[in-house]
Order: C-alpha cells, then sequence, then structure tokens
C-alpha cells in the first residue's frame, strides 16, 4: 500500500494523473449568451474543464476546492495587440543599440508575467525582434509563466516606413535591410518576407500598411505598402495558414489593407465610412488600441519623453483613437479587443474595457470582444473564451461584477490557465 501511494504522488507531481479542482463560483460569465449564471461549480481536471454543475458541488476525495463564492468569474481575457519585448520610456530608443537579445528576454518574461497576473490569459504579440517567438515557446513548454501567445514575430515595413528598424539611425546604420528583416519594396519581396516569418515560427503575419506615431519618421498616416504587395502578402499568409493584420492610422492605407484581404486593422484613428462599410462586408475587425492613444496623447507634453518628430503626431493621432472606435462601433465594424501594450505599459490592459464602454460599448460586449470574439479570431473558438466543457481552462475572477462596475477588472483576483493557478487574493 505504501508503495502504491509513493506512486500516485510521484504520477501527480508529474502531471501524468490530472488533479481535480473544484472552484465554488458566486457568479459566472456566459460569454456566449453575454450574460452572469449564478452558483456553478467549475470542476477542472489538468488543462481543461471536465464539468460545469448548478450550486456549490462537494469535492470529491483527494481534489481541491477554491472559494469564489463571492466573486464574479470570467474566461481569461485575450488581447489581440501587444508588443510583449518591450515598454514605453524615454531611453526606448536608445535600447535597441544597448540591449542584447537576453536583456530583451529577461525584460519579456517579466512582462509576460505581469500580463498573465493581470487576467489576460492569451496575447497576440503584434511585433518585435524575434524574442518574442522564443518566449511563446518557452512559455508554452512551462519554463516561465505567461499567457499564450500567437506572434507575428518581426513586423513587415516598406522601406523607411513604420517598422523599418533603421528608421533615425544615421547613415552608416542604415545598411539595406530587406525581406529577411522584414522590409518589403515588391510583390516579390512581400513573398518572401512572409516565408521568411513562416521559417522563423510565427502565428500571425503583421504589416505596417500606414506611418506610425512612435517611428523615427515624418508621417504617421500615408500609405506605406501597394495593393500588389498587400495581396502578395495575404495570399502568401493564406497558403501557409496564417492571417494578417495591419496597423493602419491613415484611411487609404487602410482600404488597401482591408481591400485586399487583411483580417484586423489595428488603431483605425482616421478610418471613413467608405473603409468601415468595407470593413463590415469583409467581416475585417478593427482593434481600437484606445490605452496607447490615451497614453500616447499624455507623454507627449513632457519634454523629452519622445524625439521631437514623434511629439506631433502623437498629440494629433493618439486623441483620436477614441473617437473613432465610437463612430466605428455605432457603424457596426466589427470590434476585437486589443490594447498595444508595450506602448501603454504590460498589466494596464484591463484599462481597455473602460475606454471602449465609455463611448457607449455595453460591458458585457466589451467582454465578448475580449474572450468569444477574438478566440474566433485566433481560429480557437472551440478550445478558448468561454467557461464550457473540454476548453481550456482560462479562469478569472474580479471581486465585483463587471457588468456593474467595469473598473473592477482592473484589480483581477484570481488567475488560472490551463488549470493551474497563477493568482488567488483571499
Amino acid at each position: 500500500m505504501k508503495k502504491i501511494f509513493v506512486l500516485l504522488c510521484v504520477l501527480f507531481s508529474n502531471g501524468l494523473i490530472a488533479q481535480k479542482t473544484y472552484l465554488h463560483c458566486g457568479s459566472v460569465f456566459d460569454s456566449k449568451s453575454g450574460k452572469i449564471k449564478k452558483e456553478l461549480t467549475i470542476v477542472v481536471e489538468g488543462e481543461k474543464i471536465n464539468k460545469i454543475l448548478k450550486g456549490y458541488v462537494t469535492p470529491e476525495e483527494g481534489s481541491v476546492a477554491v472559494n469564489l463564492k463571492d466573486k464574479t468569474v470570467y474566461p481569461g481575457f485575450i488581447d489581440m495587440h501587444v508588443h510583449i519585448e518591450s515598454e514605453s520610456s524615454p531611453s526606448r530608443y536608445l535600447d535597441r543599440y544597448r540591449l542584447n537579445d537576453a536583456d530583451v528576454a529577461f525584460d519579456a518574461a517579466r512582462f509576460a508575467h505581469r500580463t498573465l497576473q493581470a487576467g489576460f490569459t492569451s496575447v497576440r504579440d503584434l511585433g518585435g525582434s524575434g524574442v518574442n517567438i522564443a518566449l511563446r515557446n518557452a512559455i508554452a513548454a512551462g519554463k516561465v509563466p505567461g499567457p499564450r501567445v500567437y506572434t507575428a514575430g518581426k513586423t513587415l515595413s516598406s522601406t523607411g516606413g513604420h517598422g523599418d528598424p533603421t528608421n533615425g539611425n544615421s547613415a552608416a546604420l542604415q545598411g539595406d535591410p530587406g525581406p529577411k528583416e522584414g522590409v518589403v519594396n515588391s510583390p516579390a519581396d512581400a513573398r518572401k518576407a512572409v516565408r521568411q516569418r513562416y521559417k522563423n515560427g510565427a502565428d500571425w503575419i503583421k504589416i505596417t500598411a500606414t506611418g506610425g506615431v512612435l517611428s523615427v519618421a515624418k508621417s504617421g498616416q500615408n500609405p506605406q505598402f501597394t495593393e500588389e504587395e498587400i495581396r502578395a502578402i495575404t495570399s502568401t499568409a493564406k497558403d501557409y495558414g496564417m492571417k494578417v493584420a495591419a496597423h493602419a492610422h491613415g484611411d487609404e492605407g487602410m482600404y488597401r489593407a482591408v481591400a485586399n484581404g487583411v483580417k484586423t486593422i489595428e488603431h483605425g484613428t482616421l478610418i471613413e465610412a467608405p473603409t468601415m462599410k468595407l470593413m463590415i462586408e469583409n467581416q475585417a475587425y478593427l482593434v481600437p488600441t484606445i490605452s496607447a492613444g490615451k497614453f500616447v496623447a499624455e507623454k507627449a507634453k513632457i519634454p523629452g519623453f519622445y524625439p521631437a518628430i514623434i511629439v506631433p503626431k502623437a498629440i494629433a493621432i493618439g486623441a483620436q483613437i477614441q473617437k473613432t472606435f465610437a463612430n466605428a462601433y455605432k457603424m457596426g465594424v466589427p470590434i476585437a479587443f486589443g490594447t498595444d501594450s508595450g506602448v501603454s505599459p504590460h498589466g494596464d490592459n484591463a484599462k481597455e474595457f473602460g475606454f471602449m464602454t465609455e463611448v457607449g460599448m455595453s460591458a458585457s460586449e466589451a467582454l465578448q470582444a475580449a474572450t468569444i470574439v477574438n478566440a474566433m479570431l485566433l481560429d480557437e473558438e472551440e478550445t478558448l473564451g468561454q467557461i464550457a466543457v473540454g476548453f481550456y481552462a482560462d479562469i478569472v475572477a474580479s471581486n465585483d461584477n463587471a457588468l456593474e462596475e467595469i473598473s473592477t477588472l482592473e484589480n483581477i483576483t484570481f488567475v488560472m490557465k490551463n488549470g493551474k493557478i497563477y493568482k488567488q487574493e483571499l
């Protein structure tokens, strides 16, 4: 008998036998209906949700019970726009010359942990140095704690465009980056760049369809890809089983992106009605990133926080994003949840919920955008975004009901990912 007990302990510790966890939940947000269900027991076995039972069910012998009777419980949140490798600071533009990949990796691990603690159990990383791919793999292997990561690897840009890694360099340091480095200047370049991202292990493709706020370049809105280049990117990505996201502030670049197969538009600041209508027709989603817009507009007022060429762009574009989101939402443009964390601080992701509801979106819709909608965009609608039997046990909780007080999501008190508890505040 003693030998059997020891063997069982070893099997449990190695994860070969799944221990059951009973979550006694006072209120549960059903992302499918957008409503709250009361007094449920969620039974977790291994990484998945095994059962959902009415009332507070007595746990089986040897299992674990977690008391969430005075909490509101949600599916783990999904942020569709983060940059997990970095975070805004006055030194950011020098850091690319100062930091080694190992330095970036340690920072990325810290940001990933902070993101998970905030209740975001999955993220889509839209551009970094390539450390983001290694971090994704390390998290998946259980080497470091963090959200499940879907990453685009290195962003695709045109020469001098938002995403050209040599923008702002002296002539001696500019060189002539090409598809391997993510710089595209023809349809042939575009195809090669997508294939390189696939080779590197990316899950998505990210392009910078227009200028951007934080690049050391004059325009924040001009179109920066031809339609032929965008078509080459989206068609090649489709061949390799990937979707395309497009950073875009100016309307012309945005229209070209949507017309040629891009699935998500990031920011969408200066979008006009015809482009909104095209997004509705093509089921292309707007990822608003209001958090980033507010952050850059605020920090641009601080002398020296950004290089001088960035300041007018940050003031003009940053302040507009929330208004644009309100107009797009009212018109019926499909909306996904994304923050651009890394521009705004990692761990503050949930502030986006408040910004979305300030201008007309209901709390229920905002929560659905960050759960069931984003899971669909990631092709994970059968595994993520819902508290349902057979889904991954990605479960978070807050003290209050977010449908009544959205700011409660900024203080997540319980985090479970893949059936493992990462945070539990009594």
